[in-house]
């Protein structure tokens, strides 16, 4: 699909929408204590599911569904993919709430890593030398953390693995489906979860929801758009723009993150950690580095297929 100016611009500003929202999640979902990453996490699912069921009845949009009861494969794999980004945001959740948001800002930041890992393990694809080195030097950085930092980094690697299997699966089996559909489905699935982590808190007394007035009510219903707007934004950017370059766009969400659990959160990132970081911020660099090469080597090939194209033209 070509795109122009105008659909590169709106998939740019999609894109930084996207990043930027998920970046502050650390402050909005901090102002959601006291209730627990669980209860968090029925009110994200509830309410994002709510939110796609009116969308589809503003747009009439039902006649998709029927036709998936056929297609046990792809509701298989969109069971998966939820249940993978059901276990990021519990993490997430947990890791902001409790005060190690450099948890898991490292865990986006090695994100890419984990992905390009999953590419060469699972689809067999081949990496160029560089994105060998990236990973040589994310192994060295996981390593340095795990040793000098006391304790292995589990949070921020399940955070990366289980980004990066979700989007695998949905690489897989669900890019038929449209994003509104597939965060639909997502979400319906995971409503039985939903509500039965809803009634084993409220049976052991610890339910927050409606406790902390209507502001702290208001914020967890809220969490419903908070989850689907950068989806759908990230949705739309993936069909206007480059992968690549929504690939480089992704890192400004562990940025912010971070900046947030310094800034705003009062985090303290020990110097270790932050020598951590830059050894994966070096393995992001030779990444960028790559992409931004084999990017300008692409464009040279369809350049030159250009121009002998237009040489033969009126030979034929």
């Amino acid at each position: 699909m070509t795109t122009g100016p105008g659909d590169s611009a709106r998939g740019l500003a999609a894109a930084f929408g996207a990043y930027g929202i998920w970046g502050l999640f650390p402050i909005y979902f901090a102002a959601l204590v006291p209730a627990g990453p669980w209860e968090i996490l029925a009110n994200r699912i509830v309410w994002t599911a709510l939110l796609c069921l009116i969308l589809l009845a503003v747009l009439r949009d039902w006649s998709w569904l029927p036709p998936l009861v056929r297609r046990r494969r792809l509701l298989i794999g969109v069971t998966a993919a939820a249940l993978l980004i059901a276990v990021n945001w519990v993490v997430y959740v947990a890791a902001v709430t409790s005060g190690h948001t450099s948890d898991a800002a490292l865990g986006y930041f090695l994100n890419p890593l984990a992905t390009v890992a999953l590419g060469v393990l699972v689809l067999r694809e081949s990496l160029r030398p560089l994105q060998w080195l990236a990973v040589a030097i994310g192994v060295v950085a996981g390593v340095y953390l795990a040793v000098a930092g006391g304790a292995f980094p589990l949070t921020a690697l399940v955070l990366a693995i289980s980004f990066a299997l979700y989007g695998l699966v949905k690489k897989k089996v669900g890019a038929t489906l449209p994003a509104l559909h597939s965060l639909t489905l997502e979400t319906l699935i995971l409503l039985p979860v939903a509500v039965a982590i809803t009634l084993v808190i409220a049976s052991a007394g610890g339910l927050v929801f409606g406790t902390q007035g209507p502001v702290h009510t208001g914020l967890l219903v809220f969490s419903g758009v908070a989850t689907a707007v950068p989806l759908l934004l990230f949705a739309a950017s993936a069909r206007r723009i480059p992968l690549t370059t929504v690939g480089l766009i992704q890192f400004i969400t562990p940025v912010i993150q971070l900046v947030c659990a310094v800034t705003v959160l009062g985090e303290h990132v020990s110097t270790a950690r932050w020598i951590g970081f830059a050894i994966v911020w070096l393995a992001l660099a030779v990444l960028t580095l790559d992409a931004l090469l084999n990017g300008r080597r692409r464009s040279w090939a369809l350049k030159a297929q250009g121009i002998g194209g237009s040489r033969q033209a009126p030979e034929s």
